[in-house]
């Protein structure tokens, strides 16, 4: 599935099954809240925080997916076509930083 057909296919099923979208700022709310989420798994798979009894379900994958959903979400409702945006963003990315991760000792 491209960037494009995710966008198209999440757009679809809002439309039918959704019904609607969420306004924005509801949109940022659950995606902030899905994101810390994703954090607490992080944190105990690959941190020092011990898994709580009601996490040791969690499915790290799943937490992602719902990231990129409501991200998709948001970038649908404020005309953002996220194939262009990726992509202008690695022509950002290759101009700022073509030297700087080779000259930096840290790494």
């Amino acid at each position: 599935m491209t960037i494009k057909e995710a966008q198209q296919q999440v757009d679809q099923w809002i439309k039918t099954t959704g019904i609607r979208y969420f306004s924005e700022l509801t949109n940022m709310a659950i995606l902030a809240e899905e994101t810390g989420e994703l954090a607490r798994i992080m944190a105990r798979t690959y941190g020092d925080q011990s898994f709580k009894e009601s996490d040791k379900d969690r499915n790290l994958a799943d937490e992602m997916a719902d990231v990129l959903w409501v991200l998709i979400c948001l970038a649908n409702q404020t005309g953002v076509d996220l194939t262009d945006a990726l992509q202008k963003n690695f022509e950002k990315k290759n101009i700022r930083d073509a030297d700087r991760h080779k000259q930096n000792p840290k790494l």
